[in-house]
């Protein structure tokens, strides 16, 4: 394997690494103004069961990030170009939530924590459609022309497969995310979570399936059947376990699912990192995209090195906060009065 091909693989893995995780989180933020209706202690419940982790699951997309433009400047300089509207928006969308998840108990408001849920609503469910439509799109391909920059609009981008894109991670996420719920939580939210993952499996079964049946057409190769087989598997496999009352193997089904699906769209995009629509002379690839062999050999030892230690401790972490939260657990509130603020 060459430097350029363990790069590529390297990003995708982080890329799944911030699907599967930050994925429940985007689910989680999407149902809760639904699983929390009526109680700010359900709400609460929803929303601690992402406190301990959302935080370190946002580094996998910054890790993924970096490595794009340490090891492909290229293709960071093309896409973020390319895409920079959709992202600008996406990375707002990302602070609000943060600021939201963050200041929600600051205040003891009912009006502060209603505008703090509209927040976390928003900066969910924005980044969980932009970036199915973001990854469909550059798998289809953009606009390059030979000086490697996007010469389109945001028309170009606006296309049924990438619309589909973005509404597969959607509801794919919304799934994960009730599926995690239901996992993390018990009495009521429990039964509520359950009850919506239910609700939202045959929709998803019939987005995912035919999103990832068009990928594999257009755009795949003999070997990504694999993925795409190992989709449909999880996400039978999650609807089996949501009816049969097993919150883990559901979970687990859902992740494979979201894992494969990456898999998927990173598979039919090799060895490509972005083509164009204009002329295949001007795609972007592994090979002139990529920084030099020394610094790739760089990269290559500190990922080697400084992996494993994040992992482990992201692990670690997971451990730590495994236990089910139920209403029961939710202190009262100890945030300042909103006067309090003003004065």
């Amino acid at each position: 394997m060459s430097l350029q091909e363990f790069w590529f693989v390297l990003i995708g893995v982080l890329f799944t690494g911030y699907f599967v995780l930050e994925g429940f989180d985007f689910g989680v933020g999407m149902l809760m103004p639904i699983l929390g209706k009526g109680s700010d202690t359900r709400r609460r419940v929803v929303l601690n069961t992402i406190g301990p982790v959302w935080d370190g699951n946002e580094v996998w997309v910054i890790t993924a990030g970096g490595a794009m433009f340490a090891a492909f400047p290229e293709w960071y300089a093309s896409m973020f170009s390319g895409f920079y509207l959709a992202l600008l928006v996406l990375l707002v969308a990302l602070i609000l939530r943060i600021c939201a998840i963050e200041y929600r108990g600051k205040i003891d408001d009912p009006r502060w924590r209603a505008r703090c849920d509209i927040g976390i609503g928003i900066g969910s469910w924005i980044p969980a459609l932009a970036w199915g439509w973001v990854f469909a799109n550059i798998v289809r391909g953009v606009p390059l022309n030979e000086k490697k920059q996007f010469a389109g609009s945001v028309w170009d981008l606006l296309g049924p497969y990438a619309l589909l894109g973005g509404l597969t991670t959607g509801l794919l996420f919304a799934l994960h995310g009730a599926v995690f719920l239901g996992l993390k939580t018990g009495g009521e939210v429990r039964a509520d979570a359950q009850r919506t993952a239910r609700l939202l499996l045959g929709p998803t079964v019939l987005v995912v399936g035919g999103f990832g049946l068009w990928t594999q057409l257009a755009y795949g190769t003999g070997w990504t059947w694999i993925p795409l087989g190992l989709a449909v598997i999880g996400l039978a496999g999650a609807g089996i376990a949501v009816y049969a009352d097993r919150d883990g193997w559901a979970f687990t089904g859902t992740a494979l699912t979201v894992a494969a699906a990456t898999a998927l769209l990173f598979g039919s995009l090799f060895p490509n990192v972005l083509p164009s629509t204009i002329d295949a002379a001007f795609n972007l690839t592994i090979h002139n995209a990529s920084s030099t062999p020394y610094t790739l050999k760089v990269m290559s030892w500190a990922a080697v090195i400084v992996t494993p230690v994040v992992l482990i401790y992201q692990g670690w972490t997971y451990w730590i906060f495994r236990k089910r939260i139920t209403v029961d657990q939710i202190p009262a509130p100890v945030g300042l009065p909103l006067g309090a603020t003003k004065d």
